[in-house]
């Protein structure tokens, strides 16, 4: 029996797409920057295999508080608590300097939820499946592997999440050397 998604889901779908509409990814193509948000609750729900839908919609909000104008209470008057609180648990603190928020992600990682892990491997996935391909405008060969060093570090504290991304996860640092 085929499942659809709610409602909800698809309104959460639609106010992330109008949030992040005027942003681009990094890359040569400056892909739209919703694609991405797309990847990621996609593989959540495909490679994954989730279908907790709290969680898929998180993955569509995970950078929206950090990168646009929305806030914490818009998503939770929207969206409700549950969902609100995971955006929370995966959202940077821009306000702090980025090598900062960086080595929070790697000492956070692991005092995460469940739920916020699951995004955070996604997220991850998705990002460096890009930076197989693509090197961001901008960023030299040297930033480019040490961002997947650095998600390595980030990965490893995330781990015994889920078998099936952090097999795609190890895969990719393999080819890189990482492991």
């Amino acid at each position: 029996m085929a499942t659809y998604p709610s409602a909800k889901f698809m309104e959460c779908l639609q106010y992330a797409a109008f949030k992040h509409r005027q942003q681009r990814r990094k890359d040569p193509q400056e892909t739209p920057y919703v694609n991405h948000v797309i990847n990621v609750s996609t593989i959540l729900s495909v490679e994954a295999c989730i279908t907790d839908e709290g969680v898929l919609m998180a993955a569509l909000l995970h950078d929206v508080v950090e990168d646009t104008d929305a806030s914490f209470e818009d998503v939770e008057k929207l969206f409700g608590p549950d969902v609100c609180g995971l955006v929370r648990e995966v959202t940077d603190d821009k306000s702090l300097e980025k090598q900062e928020r960086k080595r929070l992600q790697i000492e956070n990682a692991a005092k995460s939820s469940c739920r916020a892990k699951l995004i955070k491997l996604a997220d991850k996935l998705d990002n460096l499946r890009d930076l197989q391909v693509n090197t961001p405008t901008g960023w030299t060969q040297e930033r480019r592997e040490q961002y997947f060093i650095w998600a390595k570090k980030v990965v490893d504290n995330l781990r015994g999440t889920n078998a099936n991304l952090e097999l795609k996860l190890d895969e990719i640092f393999r080819q890189r050397g990482l492991l």
